[in-house]
């Protein structure tokens, strides 16, 4: 067996995604990347061609078969299995009541059925020193008007991250969520500029800069490092301090209301 890391990463070819598949790869980590464009995870593959070990699985994580096809690509191309890192998502949102069955089908689908079949398909072959990491989102630890369904599947991946912690630390398998605040990637980007966005997000953070697909690479880096090998069952947020303070920008403070 190599003595080279493999790391599974969902949603790999843009964004956050991306940024964490290269932060592994300077790691020394080999990655296998989702997603559902093959065309996007091809040409992530050319571009980290001779950077580092890159292959993917294209289709639908949320598909029968999915989970299954992405493990057992890994360890046949790489013979072994050590990291999952469940990034892929939905950002379906909306009040509870204008929530349709589809939408919610759509959000469980991806956020919190297809992440559970990956994990059990990845157990037998995850052991001492393994992690599983879920990157969540700010929205999964407070209750955010129009969160939906993508709050309540972001605040159950915390469930399932802590009966994994329970189930399978013994083994030496540690699990741990990533809650970051918004990063502007292609998923956030027409919201980015709006004045709303900008009340909701940037003027409740604490730090005067934006949350970067970096920062969460940095934080997944970690977690999968031995620098972290006694830290699991925790929810660590990367949010300049949104989610734990009640700071509202000054300029907000002060404003005059019409």
């Amino acid at each position: 067996m190599s003595a080279q890391r493999v790391a599974i990463v969902t949603g790999a070819a843009g964004g956050i995604g991306e940024a964490i598949t290269r932060r592994l790869g300077q790691d020394g980590m080999a990655v296998i990347g989702t997603g559902r464009t093959e065309a996007s995870l091809a040409r992530l593959k050319d571009s980290l061609a001779g950077v580092m070990d890159f292959d993917f699985v294209a289709g639908d994580l949320a598909g029968e078969d999915g989970p299954a096809e992405v493990v057992a690509k890994a360890v046949a191309r790489f013979g072994r299995l050590d990291h999952v890192i469940n990034n892929a998502g939905s950002f379906n949102f909306g009040p509870v009541g204008d929530t349709t069955d589809e939408m919610l089908d759509e959000v469980l689908g991806i956020s919190m059925r297809a992440p559970f079949r990956l994990c059990r398909e990845a157990l037998p072959h995850l052991g001492e020193g393994s992690t599983i990491l879920f990157i969540g989102s700010t929205w999964g630890l407070y209750g955010t008007p129009g969160g939906g369904a993508y709050s309540t599947v972001k605040a159950g991946q915390i469930g399932l991250m802590q009966t994994l912690t329970a189930e399978y630390g013994r083994r030496g398998i540690r699990a741990n969520y990533i809650a970051p605040t918004v990063v502007r990637t292609a998923m956030t980007d027409a919201y980015w500029d709006e004045e709303f966005f900008h009340r909701t997000n940037h003027e409740l953070t604490p730090l005067a800069r934006e949350c970067t697909t970096d920062d969460v690479a940095e934080m997944v880096s970690f977690l999968c490092s031995d620098r972290a090998s006694f830290v699991t069952g925790q929810t660590i947020a990367v949010d300049g301090g949104v989610s734990s303070t009640r700071y509202l920008d000054p300029k907000a403070i002060m404003a005059e209301r019409k």
